[in-house]
């Protein structure tokens, strides 16, 4: 169990920090080549602006903790949910956190510049319904769905389930305010993807 631990802390540490170098180039990329931020806030005190900050919040809150459990044990201050660390859970979160991790990048890289982070309606921006969006309308977001249950596994505790909850609760409230902006967007086509391709599964 103590080898498992310890490869586990050390994969969460080197996941976060990969995971968030990965995104930033991949965001400063797009923006130098198309020449605008492909990520959008919305307007200040938005819903959409919120549920950005407490996404940011918790994702740092995420890897501050991981990087600091290598070095020290800070385990009893996350409350851990004792029953649940044993080694097949613990492997189990870490696969599934590497399979967020390709649904996601396959899911940016086949956007590529229609990609956008929030609420956008940029001229130049298409809908894109084939690919991963032919099987659901938020393969991203389901990525990012299944990244955070496997994160609670690979750390079962109150800390990582409060990050679960809360990144349930903001992901499916963003999903509809950003499917009501499409709606407006791209008018009866995306009225007709919605009625082919589901949500979620």
């Amino acid at each position: 169990m103590e080898s498992v631990d310890i490869f586990v802390r050390h994969f969460l540490a080197i996941y976060f920090v990969l995971f968030g170098l990965h995104f930033a180039s991949r965001t400063f990329a797009l923006s130098e080549r198309t020449g605008y931020t492909h990520i959008r806030y919305g307007a200040r005190f938005s819903s959409s602006w919120w549920h950005r900050h407490v996404f940011n919040f918790f994702r740092a809150a995420i890897l501050v903790v991981c990087l600091i459990r290598v070095v020290i044990d800070i385990d009893p201050y996350l409350i851990p949910i004792k029953i649940l660390f044993i080694p097949w859970v613990l492997i189990t979160g870490v696969i599934l956190m590497l399979v967020s991790f390709v649904a996601i990048d396959y899911s940016h890289s086949y956007m590529h510049q229609d990609w956008r982070s929030g609420i956008a309606r940029d001229s130049d921006q298409q809908l894109v319904t084939e690919g991963p969006f032919g099987r659901t309308r938020n393969p991203i977001f389901l990525g990012v769905f299944i990244g955070q249950l496997g994160f609670f596994l690979a750390l079962p505790s109150v800390f990582s389930l409060v990050c679960l909850l809360v990144g349930v609760y903001t992901i499916a409230n963003q999903t509809k305010l950003e499917e009501k902006a499409l709606i407006k967007q791209f008018g009866e086509a995306y009225e007709q993807y919605k009625r082919k391709v589901p949500r979620w599964l």
